[in-house]
């Protein structure tokens, strides 16, 4: 995790984009992931450059119509990686062609590859430079595993480039959320006093 975390934070800081990839549950991951980038993940700080390779369903169509299913991430990453940039490439079963292609690619392009995978995707995990292995046989543990990872990864990218900023940012909206979930209750009434009785007026 310490390497995978140095090479987003050097690329990121080098003016690099990082890009993520993966079929189904792991789409959804790579989106998520993605996000939390470009976004926010806890601190408030500036945004950084992440790209989902999954959100593009004209180009996702038109290569896998053109040029085959294989070839949806990494033609994507041909036209859009440069050196510098970073490829988080998930599979739970390691042996998803076009996630393959895309590491092939993205090695060729001087891309450094984090891989995300399981027990079973031990061929997968030797073509990257860091790979994330969740020590599991089944797909909806691995994905867990891969999204606990992941908010990881986003965590100490975040404290690496904006702690000192993005903490003050944090602490601010965690004592503002505080102070208005606070319920201020009613005045208390002595014991010794009573209320005086309510007169009711004739016309």
């Amino acid at each position: 995790m310490a390497g995978a975390s140095e090479a987003v934070i050097a690329c990121l800081q080098g003016g690099g984009t990082v890009y993520f990839c993966g079929n189904g549950g792991s789409a959804a991951d790579a989106q998520h992931l993605a996000c939390e980038l470009a976004g926010r993940y806890l601190l408030e700080r500036p945004a950084l450059a992440a790209v989902a390779l999954t959100t593009n369903t004209s180009s996702l169509t038109a290569i896998g119509n053109d040029f085959g299913f294989a070839e949806v991430f990494s033609r994507q990453l041909e036209g859009l990686g440069s050196p510098g940039d970073l490829l988080v490439a998930l599979s739970t079963s390691g042996g998803s062609p076009n996630v393959l292609k895309a590491i092939e690619v993205a090695h060729a392009m001087g891309l450094v590859v984090i891989g995300m995978t399981g027990m079973s995707g031990q061929r997968m995990a030797a073509l990257c430079d860091h790979a994330l292995v969740t020590p599991h046989t089944v797909t909806p543990r691995i994905q867990e595993g891969h999204i606990a990872m992941g908010h990881a990864l986003c965590e100490l990218v975040e404290r690496a480039l904006f702690g000192a900023r993005g903490a003050g940012g944090a602490m601010r909206r965690a004592r503002a959320g505080a102070r208005s979930a606070r319920v201020t209750p009613p005045p208390r009434r002595s014991r010794g006093t009573r209320r005086s009785p309510r007169v009711r007026r004739t016309r």
